[in-house]
């Protein structure tokens, strides 16, 4: 049987996870819904992070941030995909090149 996992593991993970995001966003500037996906992905990996740590050093701080930034992160889906399907209802597409301009 193996061990639990020590701290490492966890800021591995997490460190992957944070890569992971960043190359979805630098990488993919089409796609609207994948770099929202981007940016959960990388708030779940500093999650990942303080609760990590929390646990390590014993005290429930970084437990507490964890509730507030998903609480941030639910509002920023929320609200992203409302003026996702907005833009999609007005200029029929989710490309980021087509739909960065502001004027009507």
């Amino acid at each position: 049987m193996i061990g639990p996992l020590a701290l490492g593991h966890y800021l591995a993970l997490g460190a992957a996870l944070f890569c992971i995001s960043l190359a979805g966003i630098f990488l993919n500037r089409k796609n609207v819904i994948i770099l929202l996906m981007s940016i959960e992905l990388l708030l779940l990996s500093v999650n990942i992070n303080f609760v990590a740590f929390s646990r390590h050093l014993g005290d429930a701080a970084g437990q507490i941030f964890v509730f507030f930034i998903l609480t941030v992160a639910a509002a920023e889906a929320a609200i992203g995909l409302a003026i996702l399907v907005t833009l999609f209802r007005n200029r029929r597409t989710i490309n980021v090149t087509e739909i960065d301009s502001l004027k009507g």
